[in-house]
């Protein structure tokens, strides 16, 4: 004896979308609890602050600190090291060190003299050669900021290098919380009976 199929509902997949014409219940769509929101996460642990030998310079994960002048990271855009020869020592120095060379070298100045005129010249040119090192502050906006630093450039050129790693990641993070906030979370439509959904 075989079974109306009709009784009981049991229409192959083929049957009930071409022959009856009836379309089969749509798959139950995802709830808004089980599908996780676009939240921005940490791109990085959260950094330990710097400081330098002298204390001129403290740099944070939020802030910049700079002979007690505080910048937020997300207002500057960056920061730039130079190293500066003092011109004006240098050159006095250097001329001062050719002159009293010349003189001595002529019979115009003794020998007592002349030496200690080319060591007080010596000292000026290495004073001018020693230089500073300038820190200039890109500030989004506004004109930069400069800071002299002595010292030897490399140690402040790797605190720089930091600083405008954690710049450009400070940036990252609020570029993405501000994506967040503005993308609205996602919404899910149940479709009618019959219709398909659009690519």
């Amino acid at each position: 004896m075989t079974t109306d199929p009709t009784a009981t509902g049991t229409f192959p997949t083929w049957v009930r979308t071409s022959t009856t014409g009836s379309v089969a219940p749509p798959a139950p769509m995802p709830s808004e609890e089980s599908v996780p929101l676009n939240a921005p996460e940490p791109l990085e642990p959260s950094l330990p602050p710097l400081r330098s030998s002298d204390g001129r310079l403290e740099l944070t994960a939020d802030t910049l600190t700079v002979n007690g002048q505080r910048f937020l990271l997300l207002e500057l855009e960056a920061v730039e090291l130079t190293p500066v020869r003092w011109l004006l020592w240098y050159l006095l120095g250097g001329f001062a060190l050719a002159g009293f060379a010349l003189a001595f070298l002529q019979n115009w100045l003794r020998t007592m003299p002349a030496m200690l005129g080319l060591a007080a010249s010596a000292l000026l040119f290495v004073y001018g050669q020693r230089g500073t090192n300038r820190l200039r502050l890109h500030r989004l906006g506004r004109e930069a900021v400069h800071f002299a630093l002595p010292g030897e450039p490399e140690r402040w050129q790797q605190l720089a290098r930091e600083t405008n790693r954690r710049i450009r990641r400070r940036h990252d993070e609020a570029a993405a919380a501000a994506a967040a906030a503005l993308l609205p979370p996602p919404t899910y439509e149940e479709l009618p009976p019959g219709a398909e959904p659009s690519a």
